[in-house]
This record gives C-alpha cells, structure tokens and sequence, in this order.
C-alpha cells in the first residue's frame, strides 16, 4: 500500500467518522478503498461491545465474492455464562484476550493450521492468510465492556497478505478503531436515553432539549396502569421471582403502548405512566384503547405461560384520561426528570386506582369519552369521587361486546 493511498484513506476514515457514518458503512467504506489501494481483502469483521439491555455488542462482516461486496450486522447477547461463554472462550480473541497479545495470524497457504473454528471455516471459504487483530482503548476509555475493537482480514491472494499489506492494516487500525468508538459512543448514548427516559422523550434529550425548566404545554391522553394484587403477590411469593414477574409483566404494557404510538415516560415500582399524542384528540384517545386491547391479549398468553410454569399470575387495570399538561425538564441543576406534571396526570392516576372498587381492568374520564365522536364502544360505571379531584366525575369503560 502506497503512502498515498494511506494518507487518502486516513483522510476519508476522519470525515467518515466525524459525519457519523454507521458502523457498517465505516467497515465497507475502509475495505473499499483499501482494495483500491493495493490491499487484496476479502474478508473483514470487526466487533465491539456496547451498553445495551438485552445486547452485550455488535458484529460487523464484509465479505467480497464475484467483485459484489456485502456486509451484515449481527447483534449478540451476553457470553457471561453457559454455551455463550464457552464459545467466547474458544475465540482467536479470547485468546488474546489472555495472552495479551495484539495479533494472531494463520497462513493457509504456507500449510498452516489453526484451533479457532471460525478462522479454520474460512480456509474452506477459499481464504489463504487470515489475521485476527485487538485494538485496546486506555481503561479511562473504556465505556462499560467495550474495551477494546476486535477484527480480522482475510485474503484469497494465493500467496497471501505480503507483510508490508497487513502492516499497513495495522497502521491504520487505531484510527479505524476511533471512527468505530464515536459512532458506538452515540448509539449508546440514544439507547439510554431512550431506555430511561423513553422514546420521545429520549429525541428530544438528544436534540438539545436539556435546560432546567424548560417545558412545552400539550394536549395528550394520558394512561396509568398498576398490576392487580401486587403487594399481595410479593407478600405471598418467593423474592426470585419478583423481579422476572415484573418484567413479564412490563413487557405486555410496554410493548402494546409502543406498538399503538405511545410514550412510556415512567415505570413507577409496578405502575406504568405513559402518553398518546396525535393529530386530533380522538386519534390519540383510539390509540390508547388499541394498546388497551392489544394488552389483553397478550396478558391472556402471558398468564397462560405462567400457569403453565407454576408462576404466579396478575392482570393489569388501567386508567386513561386526557387533558393539558407540562412535558419538559423538572428538577435540580443536579438531577433532572423529563416527564409530565400538572393536575391531569395526578387525575388519570386516581382514575387507574377506581379500578378496583368498579370491578372494570379499564376505566376512562369523562373528558376522554367527550373526545371521542363515536361513544357506541364506551359505558359509562357512575359518578365517582376522586381523591385530590375537586368535582366527582361520570367514568367509563368499554363495552366487551363491541370492537368497533
């Protein structure tokens, strides 16, 4: 590889990284012009771990066949225990993990063999010379497990990688390690953004939105909902199983809000705030009786699984109600919360704890039925007085019997 062609692509790889290019792109965008610069690559991966709830890091692969050029992303989980961490540890990069070792390379052609499966499947993909190289990042660095970037480069030169060729590889590394971190670095900073704050309001941390005191006031349905029973289970339950029956449980709310375009802004020990926004009022109030319904159904799976494994079982009830409210930044200049405040949200909590004496897993405000231009589905259970609220009000249900 020719000094020019190292510098152009020192070059591209710090434009690429500074514009943020993905992942992928990174890795196509370098064996591209590594191959227009006299590398003969074939093949090429790189790994790196992240922060992630159920991800423990992302895998990259480039292959080149019949002058197409691919690459695939796999995500995997954690290698901390079990058949995942025996075959971490039968890795070339587990090994120099051990070893200390910055490189291992195996030269198919010269007749040379390897332990490591997945370098020796690649002889019979055709490869000649595969090297398998670490790029560690300083432990100031280093953001949970991701550490350090993995890779490997294959060639089906007969001959093989001359030196001089993988060490440019090697030269360039660092800085193709660089462009890799940034981009990993902002993923993770959206995933946990989003994770702890949720989806929306996750964007507009993101986009700059971070200001003590700074809030919009907007019109959404609002929805809050507890587990039926939930002291009584903890009280009668094994701890174990606390904390699996709470993210089972989770799951179905949070999953069927997000699957009808809904914000999860808080998960309050067992309860669950969210928020419906949309064009029109009845829109956002059709939403959230789809996440309503589409809940059921999953609860009923999900208490038939746990039946069938001897696990306790709930339901959840749910309370909706629609009104204004402050979405924004509140808190000290220390620790801050991006959520919603105002009178409506204490109201749809109180609405969400009628559900036990009127018997109903779902009730709804007079305010949300007077929303809806179709009340055909709701029925109304009486007026009721709610704590905190100053006038009783008329609540609503659905009607089982309608779906439309």
């Amino acid at each position: 590889m020719n000094p020019d062609g190292s510098s152009e692509l020192r070059t591209w790889l710090t434009q690429a990284g500074l514009a943020g290019k993905s992942e992928a792109a990174l890795l196509d965008g370098f064996c591209q012009r590594a191959l227009d610069a006299g590398l003969p690559i074939a093949r090429a991966a790189i790994i790196i771990d992240t922060l992630h709830p159920v991800h423990e890091g992302r895998a990259f692969f480039w292959r080149r066949e019949a002058g197409q050029a691919h690459t695939e992303l796999v995500e995997y989980g954690p290698t901390t225990e079990g058949e995942a961490l025996e075959n971490w540890r039968r890795t070339v990069f587990f090994h120099l993990l051990e070893s200390g070792e910055s490189s291992y390379r195996v030269r198919f052609h010269a007749g040379e063999t390897t332990e490591f499966l997945r370098l020796a499947h690649m002889r019979e993909e055709g490869m000649s010379d595969v090297a398998a190289m670490i790029t560690r990042f300083p432990r100031s660095g280093a953001i949970g497990e991701m550490d350090s970037l993995y890779s490997y480069w294959a060639t089906d030169r007969p001959r093989g990688f001359d030196d001089p060729q993988l060490a440019a590889i090697g030269r360039l590394m660092p800085m193709l390690a660089l462009a890799v971190k940034c981009v990993s670095l902002a993923r993770i900073a959206g995933t946990l953004v989003e994770t702890y704050l949720g989806r929306d309001a996750g964007r507009r941390v993101l986009q700059g939105r971070i200001r003590r005191g700074i809030a919009d006031k907007i019109s959404a349905v609002l929805w809050y909902s507890d587990l039926r029973g939930f002291t009584r289970i903890t009280d009668q339950s094994a701890p174990e199983q606390i904390i699996p029956l709470l993210n089972d449980y989770a799951e179905a709310v949070i999953s069927a809000i997000h699957g009808n375009g809904g914000d999860v802004l808080k998960l309050i020990g067992d309860g669950t705030l969210a928020i419906f926004t949309a064009t029109t009022a009845e829109e956002a109030c059709r939403s959230s009786i789809a996440a309503h319904n589409l809940l059921q159904e999953q609860l009923a799976r999900l208490n038939q699984r746990r039946t069938g494994d001897h696990l306790p079982i709930t339901d959840v009830y749910v309370g909706l109600h629609i009104g204004e409210v402050f979405y924004g930044n509140i808190g000290s200049d220390e620790r801050l919360d991006f959520t919603v405040v105002g009178p409506a949200v204490n109201e749809v909590a109180r609405i969400a704890a009628m559900c036990r004496s009127a018997e109903r897993n779902v009730l709804l405000s007079q305010a949300f039925a007077d929303a809806m231009a179709s009340k055909h589905r709701l029925v109304s259970v009486g007026r009721y007085a709610l704590r905190g609220v100053e006038r009783p009000q008329e609540l609503f249900t659905l009607d089982p019997f309608r779906t439309t």
